[in-house]
C-alpha cells in the first residue's frame, strides 16, 4: 500500500502519525472520510494493530457503512473485525453488558420517535385536562431537552414553579420517565445518557471499553455536544485519540453542537498534532473564492483558505429577481439551458438549496408548471405539510363546507370534540341529507352540544362565518381566519416555528395567486389551482432535480447548485440573530459557507424583492451576498436597493467591508433614517447589529450597524 501516491503531504501525514492524540481540520471537500479509511487501514496492514482494537466513531449509519465498505475494499477483506458505527451503536454494545448496573435488564427496548409518540399520547390522555392543548411531538421536544441539560422530572417540576402549563409538561415527563424504567425500554436520549451514567459511576467499566480500543477515530467532531465530547473522552481514556472535523462546519447548535470542542481539543487532550487538510477536490477555484471570502468573516475559528488544482470555473451568478415567481422561473430556466446546453447533463446534477423549508413552495410550483421532475429531501412537499392542509382545510370549510375538511379540523385546535361528539353531528347531518357543518351551524339543539364542544364549535362558525363575509384581501382574510379559530396560538404554544413559518408561506402563496389571476381573485379559484398541483403524480423518472434545507445537503455535493432565499431575515435568519447575537451571525454564515461549498461546476446565489409576510416587509438581499466581494461574481436581474457600488466595488479584505456611516456608537433611544426603511428609533444594540424599530408595517429589523444605508437622526 503505497500511501505517498494515494494521498497529499497533509493527507499522508494525518493518515500516518502515531505520535499522539490527533486533530484533523479538514475543509470542504478535502477528502477526510479517505484519510480516515486509509488510516484505519495503514494502522491494520502497516502498524499490525488488531482490527478488534481499533474503534471509530461517525453520527449517521450512512457514514458508517460508506466507512466500513472503503476499509473493507483497501484490505481486500470483509467483517475484518474493526468497530466502525455510531455512537448510539456503540453505546447500545455497552448497555446490552452493563444496564444491570442501572437495574435495567440486557434485553432493553429501544424507542423510535413513533413509539415516543404513542406513549406520549397515551400519557398525555390520562395526565393533561381539558382545555391544555399539548400534543406528543412537543412533549418529545420538552423532555429531550430537559435530559440533555441533564435535568430530571423532579428537578423540571421546580423549574414549572407555578405555571400550569409547564407543571403539566413536568407530570408527564415524570410519567413518561417512570413508564420507560418499568417496561425496560429507552429512548434514543437514553442510550447515550445512560451510557455516560454508568461510566461516571464504574471505574472498573470505563478501564474495560477504553483498554479494547489503542486507537479511537471520530468523524464530524465539529458536531459533537456535552454528552458526546463526555463518553469520546471515556472511551478513548486509555488510546490515541484522532478527532477530524471542520470549524467552519459547525451547523447544529440547535442540536446542543459545540465548536468549541473542536476548537480547543487540543487543551483537554496532552501532545495534540494539528493537521490542516486544505486542498479541495470538489470545486472550482471561483467557488472556493467566494467561500472563502465569505467565511473569513467570522472570528471564531480556524484560520484556513481552501484551494484546488482544478479548473478556475465560470463566475458565480446572483440573481436578484422582482417576487418569488420570478426566482423560481429563473432557476427552473437555467436548469433547461444549461441541459439543453451541455452534452450528459440530466436533472440529478442540481440541486436547489434553502435556509428553511417553507421556501420550497415556489420552486415546487414553477417545476411542475415547467415538467421538472423533483425530490423533496427531508421533509414533505409544501402542500402536502399537516399544517399547510389543516390550513387548506379551513379555508375548504369556507368555501363548500366539505365533510372531509370539518372532520379534519373540529378538532385541532382542541375544542373538545371527541368521537361520540362527532358521531352525533354526522348522524344529524345524514338525517336531514346536510353537510357536518351545516347541520352544526342549524341543528345545534338536535345535536346537543354541550360544555366545552358547544363554546369552542361556536366560536369556530363565527370565525368561518367572519371569513366568509370579509371584505379585506383574501391573504388577509385567511390570517384572520388562522388566528381567530386558535390555530396559529396553537403553533406559537407548541414553539412550532417552522410550522408558523409554512402558515404565512401559504398567505404569500395566496396573495400572489389574487395578484396574478385579477379575473379570479377568489378562494375557490384558489382551491382549484392548489388541487392542480397537489394531485400531481409522483415523479417516476430516476431522474430529478434535488430540494432540500442546507442542513439537509451536507456531506453532499452536485455539479449545479442554487441557493435560494438569500433575503436578509430569511438567511441570516432572524430569529437566529436575535438569540444567538453575533454567535448565530456566525453560524449562520457557516451554514451559507456549507451550501456555496456543496457546488462542483457551478453556483447560483438567488434572491428577490417581494414583500415577506414573515418578516413582514420588503426583501433586501443577504449580507452573505456582499460579502462573497465582486472578484468571482456576476450580479445579474433586478437591480439592488442600494447603489451597486455599494457591494460590487468593496474590497472584501477592507475590515469594515460595508464602508462608515460615520456613526462611532448607536444607544438605545437614538433616532435615525434608513435608506430603504425610513425613519427608525433605535431600541437595542448587539455588537455589530443594532434592532431599530420602524414604522408598521416594517416593525423591528436588525440592521448592521456601520451599513452605509444607515444614518443617525438629531431630531
Amino acid at each position: 500500500m503505497n500511501l505517498k501516491a494515494l494521498l497529499n503531504p497533509q493527507q499522508y501525514e494525518a493518515a500516518t502519525y502515531l505520535g499522539g492524540h490527533l486533530r484533523i481540520i479538514a475543509g470542504a471537500g478535502s477528502g477526510k472520510t479517505r484519510v480516515i479509511t486509509y488510516r484505519i487501514a495503514y494502522l491494520i496492514e502497516e502498524v499490525g494493530i488488531a482490527p478488534r482494537n481499533i474503534l471509530a466513531i461517525t453520527f449517521t449509519n450512512k457514514a458508517a457503512n460508506e466507512m466500513k465498505t472503503r476499509v473493507e475494499t483497501i484490505l481486500n477483506e470483509e467483517n475484518n473485525g474493526t468497530t466502525i458505527c455510531t455512537i448510539h451503536s456503540l453505546c447500545v454494545r455497552v448497555l446490552r453488558q452493563h444496564s444491570h448496573l442501572l437495574g435495567y435488564a440486557h434485553n432493553f427496548v429501544i424507542l423510535d420517535e413513533e413509539d415516543q409518540k404513542s406513549l406520549l399520547k397515551k400519557l398525555i390522555k390520562e395526565i393533561v385536562p381539558k382545555g391544555f392543548d399539548l400534543t406528543p411531538k412537543s412533549c418529545i421536544r420538552y423532555i429531550s431537552a430537559n435530559k440533555t441539560m441533564f435535568v430530571d422530572p423532579d428537578k423540571a417540576m421546580r423549574l414549572a414553579g407555578n405555571l400550569p402549563g409547564e407543571k403539566l409538561k413536568a407530570e408527564v415527563y415524570a410519567a413518561y420517565e417512570k413508564y420507560n424504567e418499568d417496561h425496560n425500554m429507552m429512548d434514543f436520549d437514553d442510550l447515550l445518557l445512560k451510557t455516560l451514567k454508568i461510566f461516571q459511576e464504574n471505574p472498573g467499566v470505563v478501564d474495560t471499553w477504553s483498554r479494547r480500543y489503542q486507537y479511537v477515530h471520530v468523524d464530524e467532531f465539529q458536531d459533537v455536544g456535552e454528552i458526546e465530547y463526555q463518553l469520546v473522552h471515556y472511551f478513548g481514556a486509555s488510546s490515541i485519540v484522532c478527532v477530524v472535523g471542520d470549524p467552519d462546519q459547525t451547523i447544529y447548535s440547535f442540536r446542543g453542537s459545540d465548536i468549541n470542542f473542536i476548537m480547543h481539543f487540543d487543551e483537554d487532550y496532552e501532545n495534540t498534532k494539528t493537521i490542516i487538510l486544505n486542498q479541495n477536490y470538489r470545486s472550482t477555484k471561483t467557488i472556493l473564492g467566494v467561500a472563502n471570502n465569505l467565511i473569513r468573516r467570522n472570528r471564531n475559528r480556524m484560520e484556513k483558505d481552501l484551494f484546488t488544482e482544478l479548473d478556475q470555473g465560470a463566475k458565480v451568478i446572483h440573481f436578484s429577481a422582482a417576487s418569488e415567481a420570478e426566482e423560481a422561473r429563473y432557476v427552473c430556466d437555467t436548469i433547461e439551458a444549461i441541459i439543453a446546453k451541455e452534452e450528459g447533463v440530466n436533472y440529478r446534477d442540481f440541486a436547489v438549496l434553502y435556509r428553511a423549508n417553507y421556501l420550497s413552495r415556489a420552486l415546487e410550483q414553477e417545476m411542475i408548471r415547467s415538467q421538472i421532475d423533483y425530490k423533496i429531501f427531508g421533509g414533505l412537499k409544501f402542500f402536502n405539510r399537516k399544517e399547510v392542509k389543516d390550513a387548506l382545510s379551513y379555508i375548504r370549510l369556507m368555501v363548500i363546507s366539505d365533510d372531509l375538511s370539518f372532520e379534519r379540523i373540529c378538532n385541532v385546535p382542541a375544542r373538545g370534540v371527541g368521537n361520540k361528539t362527532l358521531e352525533r353531528i354526522q348522524y344529524v347531518a345524514a338525517q336531514h341529507g346536510i353537510t357536518d357543518y351545516d347541520a352544526l351551524c342549524f341543528c345545534e339543539q338536535e345535536i346537543g352540544l354541550k360544555g366545552k364542544a358547544r363554546k369552542e364549535l361556536n366560536k369556530l362558525k363565527e370565525a368561518i362565518e367572519r371569513a366568509r363575509t370579509s371584505t379585506k384581501k383574501p391573504a388577509d382574510a385567511f390570517e384572520q381566519l388562522m388566528i381567530e379559530t386558535g390555530y396559529m396560538e396553537m403553533l406559537k404554544n407548541d414553539h412550532e416555528d417552522s410550522r408558523l413559518d409554512n402558515i404565512m408561506e401559504l398567505k404569500n402563496s395566496i396573495s400572489n395567486y389574487m395578484n396574478t389571476h385579477p379575473e379570479t381573485p377568489d378562494f375557490e379559484s384558489y382551491l382549484q389551482e392548489i388541487a392542480l398541483y397537489t394531485t400531481q403524480d409522483e415523479a417516476t423518472k430516476d431522474e430529478y432535480v434535488s430540494l432540500m434545507s442546507i442542513h439537509m445537503a451536507k456531506g453532499l455535493e452536485f455539479n449545479y447548485v442554487f441557493v435560494c432565499g438569500l433575503s436578509e431575515d430569511i438567511f441570516p435568519n432572524s430569529r437566529v440573530l436575535e438569540e444567538g447575537g453575533d454567535d448565530g451571525l456566525e453560524e449562520e454564515r457557516r451554514l451559507a459557507y456549507v451550501a456555496f461549498t456543496r457546488a462542483k461546476k457551478r453556483l447560483y446565489l438567488c434572491d428577490n424583492q417581494s414583500f415577506s409576510y414573515i418578516s413582514r416587509s420588503t426583501k433586501l438581499t443577504s449580507r452573505f451576498v456582499y460579502e462573497i466581494g465582486k472578484e468571482f461574481v456576476e450580479h445579474a436581474g433586478k437591480s439592488n436597493p442600494y447603489k451597486t457600488t455599494n457591494y460590487i466595488d468593496l474590497n472584501p479584505t477592507d475590515e469594515d467591508f460595508f464602508g462608515d456611516n460615520g456613526v462611532e456608537e448607536w444607544k438605545p433611544g437614538d433616532l435615525c433614517i434608513h435608506d430603504k426603511f425610513g425613519k427608525g428609533v433605535v431600541i437595542r444594540c448587539k455588537g455589530e447589529t443594532v434592532d431599530i424599530a420602524f414604522a408598521a408595517p416594517l416593525g423591528v429589523k436588525s440592521i448592521m450597524a456601520h451599513h452605509k444605508a444607515l444614518k443617525r437622526l438629531n431630531s
